[in-house]
């Protein structure tokens, strides 16, 4: 096949340094190096392409633009061809014979000056060819130019510093390259391996690839559509695709940007979380392309991890192919694409919520936890998650969600925080003392029924301007006649002395005793002297095992206007050890009704000792 002798040539001594990186220290994965010359033969088919439209004496113009991949199991080899702009003797020896147009020696000195072996580096020097030697015992590649004036050539090589290039007959345009494989990497001769493979990173290949005949591209990348061009179903089908799902796309966002960063995303939102159906942790569902090639299937560090639950495609021309998926986490670039993605899909949520709340409130049923999580880790979009929250209010129908925005419009003007409390149902939260001088004065209390809600209103802090302050704060102010009392108060001097009595009974077991300016109906609140401790948050920390130093202080309120709390009044002159029991059960049902104990049964015991008592009189 040769038509002038075989002239060999020495790789320039940078090339061998950076072989010897590439083969021995740069890919995680040796298959990569077929993604690699996939990658590769699509640019030169798009290159020739764009010839097409301007050039008409273009050598073998019949040739259709795909690309072919042949495996040869008897032989070791696997074959990749395309038909795209090929090469030239001066071409070979510059993107073979060096490290492509940005030289060697800017990748040498960029390791030199402390730059990670990494995609960055790969992207900016050109050298995803040499990946081949990973599992190559030798190289050919077959090649000719889109001119017809240009001649057949033949670059082979196997990697050891050495190389030759000769001219040849019968090369078609483009590229051949046959990989004469290793005797242990016999695995990539295997077509079932190779379709493998192909699946994987190279499925939306804009040119039908290939495998011995059979196109195994079949999907089209639909993300690289205008909207207005992709149907419903169509949309529906790639989510089943790409997400290997049964169930339906609950929501729906595709856009495009050029700049500052090109990127073209389509996002979905599943119609069910597997988290809550106790499936575990998922894994990131978002999957990194560059020009339609994958990069990685999950990439950990491209979105906050509390967008796991999303599925779809990010691909960013701007993004160099990554060879590590280590190196992937630290790259700014992924960075900034995430971010972009992530502001996008904030405010899209904001304004499906607006455009359809029933929708939305579908959505948050089944994946608030994340919204939550985002709103309690995410500092940077804390804000504007925050407006997607939805909690249930004491001005709310029970069901019904309302927002922080809505429940600071309906603030009076004087009123500075927006308040909440925490209990595992509605019933337990409008039954119990907390909520009394809340009433009694007007005041919307939003209500969290799950544990995590108080980290997140810990962790947010403010929404606006207002502060967020849980309804049962030991050091809360409601102005100065905090609740409208009932009945007749006992004197500010006997209530003095009943606190400091109650206080001298109950021991260290209480912190303060105090009269209080919230209740109106009950006779006793209990309420955390820490006011940054609430009960689910301590009992968050004591099932993590992260309770030492807590503290337990609890402050005791009493109602002075209740009739219980007279009566124990009049009761400590003339039966003092009742008394002191009658007290300790009152600061027991308190430590109950706020959730504080985390066992009930010593109370029991106590309350049979009680009714024994009443009955003797």
């Amino acid at each position: 096949m040769a038509e002038t002798a075989s002239k060999k040539h020495e790789f320039k001594a940078e090339v061998k340094q950076v072989l010897d990186i590439v083969i021995n220290s740069l890919y995680t994965d040796k298959e990569v190096f077929i993604r690699e010359l996939v990658s590769n033969a699509s640019d030169a088919l798009e290159k020739l392409r764009y010839l097409q439209l301007t050039e008409k004496d273009i050598y073998d113009e019949e040739l259709p633009l795909e690309i072919n991949i042949h495996t040869n199991e008897k032989e070791n080899t696997i074959t990749i061809e395309d038909h795209g702009i090929g090469m030239t003797r001066d071409e070979l020896v510059e993107n073979l014979g060096t490290i492509a147009h940005s030289g060697s020696k800017a990748f040498l000195n960029a390791l030199k000056e402390g730059a990670e072996v990494g995609e960055n580096l790969i992207g900016q020097f050109g050298v995803g060819f040499y990946s081949v030697f990973m599992v190559a015992g030798e190289v050919e590649v077959y090649t000719h130019n889109w001119k017809k004036t240009s001649k057949s050539l033949l670059w082979k090589s196997d990697g050891s510093g050495t190389y030759e290039l000769e001219t040849v007959k019968g090369a078609r345009r483009g590229t051949k390259i046959v990989v004469h494989l290793k005797d242990e990497e016999k695995e990539f001769s295997s077509e079932a391996r190779v379709k493998e493979i192909l699946t994987h990173y190279s499925s939306f290949v804009q040119f039908p690839l290939k495998l011995n005949g059979e196109q195994v591209n079949n999907v089209q990348p639909i993300w690289m559509r205008s909207k207005s061009e992709i149907t419903d179903e169509e949309y529906q089908e790639f989510y089943k695709f790409q997400s290997n799902a049964f169930d339906e796309p609950l929501y729906t966002m595709q856009f495009s940007s050029e700049a500052p960063l090109e990127i073209n995303s389509l996002v979905f939102v599943p119609g069910e979380n597997p988290e809550r159906l106790g499936f575990g942790k998922l894994d990131p569902g978002v999957s990194l392309y560059c020009k339609k090639i994958l990069i990685d299937s999950k990439p950990q560090g491209l979105l906050p991890d509390w967008m796991r639950f999303l599925k779809g495609v990010v691909d960013s021309a701007d993004l160099p192919l990554n060879i590590s998926r280590e190196t992937m986490q630290d790259s700014q670039l992924a960075h900034k694409i995430g971010q972009v993605i992530t502001g996008r899909f904030i405010k899209f949520l904001d304004d499906e919520a607006k455009k359809d709340a029933d929708k939305y409130e579908k959505f948050y049923n089944e994946f608030s936890i994340f919204i939550k999580e985002g709103v309690a880790a995410d500092f940077k979009n804390r804000e504007a998650l925050a407006k997607l929250l939805r909690y249930e209010s004491s001005a709310t129908e029970k069901g019904k969600l309302t927002t922080l925005e809505d429940y600071v419009s309906r603030m009076g003007e004087d009123q500075k925080e927006i308040y909440y409390l925490y209990s595992p149902n509605r019933e337990t939260l409008e039954a119990g003392p907390q909520l009394e001088a809340f009433k009694a004065k007007g005041l919307e209390v939003l209500y969290l029924y799950e544990p995590v809600d108080e980290f997140v209103m810990t962790g947010l802090g403010k929404y606006g301007e207002k502060s967020l302050v849980s309804a049962d704060n030991a050091e809360i102010e409601l102005g100065k006649e905090d609740a409208e009392q009932k009945g007749d108060s006992m004197p500010d001097e006997e209530s003095g002395e009943l606190c400091t009595w109650i206080k001298d009974a109950l021991g260290e077991r209480v912190n303060e005793v105090a009269v209080s300016k919230r209740l109106v109906d009950s006779p006793a609140i209990a309420v955390y002297a820490d006011k940054h401790i609430t009960p689910s948050i301590r009992r968050m920390m004591k099932a993590m095992k992260k309770d030492d130093g807590l503290s337990d202080s609890i402050n005791l309120e009493i109602n002075p206007n209740h009739g219980l709390i007279k009566n124990l009044s009049s009761l400590r002159s003339t039966d003092e050890e009742l008394a002191k029991t009658v007290a300790e059960q009152i600061f027991d049902n308190t430590l109950i009704s706020a959730g504080f104990m985390d066992d009930p049964r010593s109370v029991v015991e106590r309350v049979y000792k009680i009714l024994e008592r009443v009955a003797q009189k």
